[in-house]
C-alpha cells in the first residue's frame, strides 16, 4: 500500500498534487525528508504538501527568476490562501496538496499567514539587534512550520500542550539554518544573527564579510559563532521535552530529525566554526546511520500489527 493509499488520497488530479509535493521534498529537504520516512503512511503526504508549500515561499523570495517582483508573487500566493481557505481549489499542484492538507487536519490560517508575513520580511529587513527582535521573524519562518505539523504528528493530550515543543523545534532548526548558511545569507544582503551578540566579541557585519573575502577564520567570529551554537542547542532541549506528548508512532520521525540537524551543529565545532566560506554537512552514511535503525524498526512494527 502506498502512502496515498494509506492517506485515503484516491483522486487522481490529488494524487498528483501531493506526489509532486514529495519530489520536492525529496530533492531539496534530504533530512526532513528522510525524517519524513518514520511517519506512518497516512500522514507522510500532508508532511509533504507543507514543506512544498515553505520551499515554494521561500524560492518566491531567495531564487525568484528573472523579471519576477518578489513582494507580487508573495501577494499572489496569499490570494491563493484566501482561496484555500475559502475552499477552493487552486489549479497550481503545490496549493492543491496545501487545500486538502489545511482541511483534513484543521490547520490555522493564521500559521500559513505568518509564515507569509516572515517571507515578506526578508525583502525588506536585512538584520536584527537582538534576539528579541529576531523573535517575530523565527516565529512566522521556522516556529509556525512545527505547529503547522503538529495535528499531523498527532498528540496523545490536548493539542495546546505539545505546542511550546512543536515551536521550539521549528525554531532550533532555524537557527541552525542561520549557522549553517551564514556566508550563502551575507551575499544575499542578509545578517540574521543579531548585532547586539556578535558585537560583545567586536564582530559586525564588515568583519563577517572581511573574513568570508580572505577565506580564513577569525577568532573573534569563532567565538561568537560557539555562543550562538549554545545557545541553539538550548533550544534543541526545549523540543526534545515535547516529544512525550506526541503520539507514540511519529516520535521516532521527530526524534531522527533533531539529531540529524543538530549533527549540523556538530559539523560546525568539527569544523572550528569556520562556516563563512565552508558549508557544514551531516554526510549520507552518519544519516543513514540514524535513521536507518528506526526505520526498519518502525517497519517491524508495522509488519507485527498486520
Amino acid at each position: 500500500m502506498t502512502e496515498l493509499d494509506a492517506a485515503g488520497i484516491v483522486e487522481p488530479g490529488l494524487r498528483a498534487a501531493y506526489t509532486a509535493c514529495r519530489r520536492i521534498n525529496a530533492r531539496h529537504g534530504r533530512t526532513f525528508f528522510l525524517a519524513t520516512r518514520l511517519l506512518p503512511g497516512r500522514a507522510r503526504p500532508a508532511a509533504h504538501a507543507l514543506y512544498g508549500f515553505a520551499r515554494m515561499a521561500d524560492e518566491l523570495v531567495d531564487n525568484p527568476e528573472p523579471g519576477v517582483d518578489p513582494a507580487a508573487a508573495l501577494d499572489k500566493v496569499a490570494g491563493f490562501v484566501d482561496e484555500v481557505y475559502a475552499g477552493g481549489e487552486p489549479a497550481d499542484p503545490v496549493l492543491r496538496a496545501l487545500a486538502d492538507t489545511v482541511h483534513r487536519y484543521g490547520i490555522r490560517r493564521a500559521l500559513v499567514e505568518a509564515f507569509l508575513h516572515s517571507m515578506r520580511m526578508d525583502l525588506t529587513v536585512t538584520e536584527y539587534a537582538t534576539y528579541a527582535d529576531l523573535a517575530e521573524y523565527v516565529y512566522g519562518s521556522a516556529s509556525v512550520i512545527g505547529l503547522q505539523m503538529l495535528p499531523v504528528f498527532g498528540t496523545v493530550g490536548p493539542l495546546s500542550a505539545a505546542e511550546p515543543g512543536a515551536a521550539a523545534l521549528g525554531e532550533a532548526f532555524q537557527l541552525t539554518n542561520f549557522l549553517r548558511d551564514i556566508g550563502e545569507d551575507l551575499d544575499r544582503g542578509r545578517l540574521y544573527l543579531p548585532a547586539e551578540e556578535l558585537g560583545a566579541f567586536g564582530v559586525n557585519r564588515d568583519v563577517l564579510l572581511a573574513a568570508r573575502h580572505a577565506g580564513r577564520p577569525d577568532p573573534r567570529v569563532r567565538a561568537a559563532l560557539a555562543v550562538a551554537v549554545s545557545r541553539t542547542r538550548a533550544v534543541y532541549r526545549r523540543a526534545e521535552a515535547g516529544i512525550p506528548l506526541l503520539r507514540r508512532e511519529s516520535r521516532a520521525c521527530v526524534r531522527t530529525a533533531i539529531t540529524l540537524y543538530e549533527g549540523i551543529l556538530d559539523e560546525i565545532e568539527a569544523l572550528d566554526y569556520d562556516v563563512l566560506c565552508r558549508r557544514a554537512v551531516v554526510g549520507r552514511g552518519r544519516r543513514l546511520a540514524v535513521a536507518l535503525p528506526r526505520l526498519l524498526a518502525v517497519q517491524a512494527n508495522g509488519f507485527r500489527r498486520h
